[in-house]
């Protein structure tokens, strides 16, 4: 496996990776334009894959990767900049509950615009409810002249690494607010600590709810669609128990939907 992943495992990028046993294939890892702004030192590789399971525009296309480290944020909003992602939804939370560090701290600038290297982001808006925290945030080259880029960053910090959240609720109303986006914008970045277990059972439910509404019932092969996705990122949807989940999510958004077309 790791044959066909060699550029994370160059000598140059090995830091780059948050766990070494989740890398990206060469084939279809996400790869950053180089540029004079953000230094030669600085590469073209980060720790994330295009997921997609058809080519069609009314399918959403993701970017699965992993939480970013220090040292790789301005390499994430890069990839956001240069992909025009649209929503960032971020799964996991920064810190568990034994002290372990899920992710680096890339995105709160509520004290006004933080930057790293030629990357400036800042808030426009905060809004938390009881499960999700949802920012407006802009993103901008510090030296360039084009418009920042405004992208929904949605965290929901409860869902537990390796397991499955308590009932499919949170997750839902994350679908809910991404119905509204459409598809071909860009890649919905996806991330959780690995960037595979909890990222890839929710591009699971969200693939196969947008494939059923279009009348792509192969949609029901969750195991096919899962195949796929682990074809292109290795260990996408991790345990059981989230695949489980999974099927729970679908069943109780499309009984809503169904409900919600009946009134």
């Amino acid at each position: 496996m790791f044959k066909s992943c060699r550029a994370a495992l160059d000598y140059a990028n090995k830091e780059k990776n948050r766990y070494l046993d989740v890398l990206p294939f060469d084939r279809n890892r996400v790869v950053l334009n180089s540029s004079e702004d953000r230094g030669s030192s600085m590469g073209d590789y980060i720790n994330a894959s295009f997921i997609m399971s058809s080519s069609s525009e009314s399918i959403s296309r993701f970017i699965a990767t992993q939480g970013p480290l220090p040292h790789t944020f301005e390499d994430f909003w890069e990839m956001v900049i240069q992909h025009h992602c649209p929503v960032i939804v971020m799964l996991t939370r920064l810190v568990d509950n034994y002290k372990m560090v899920k992710c680096g701290d890339y995105f709160q600038a509520e004290d006004g615009p933080r930057e790293f290297g030629n990357i400036s982001i800042s808030t426009k808006w905060i809004n938390s409810d009881t499960s999700l925290v949802l920012r407006l945030l802009e993103v901008k080259h510090i030296e360039s002249e084009e418009l920042p880029w405004c992208v929904l960053h949605i965290q929901y910090p409860e869902w537990p690494d390796h397991g499955v959240p308590r009932d499919t609720l949170t997750v839902r109303a994350i679908l809910k607010r991404l119905y509204h986006v459409p598809p071909t914008l860009g890649p919905i970045a996806v991330h959780c600590s690995a960037g595979i277990g909890r990222t890839g059972a929710f591009c699971t439910i969200l693939n196969t709810i947008q494939r059923i509404l279009v009348g792509d019932m192969s949609a029901l092969d969750l195991a096919n669609t899962i195949t796929i996705f682990r074809s292109q990122r290795i260990g996408m949807v991790q345990t059981l128990e989230q695949y489980v989940f999974c099927y729970d999510a679908i069943i109780d958004e499309l009984e809503d939907l169904i409900s919600e077309s009946n009134h």
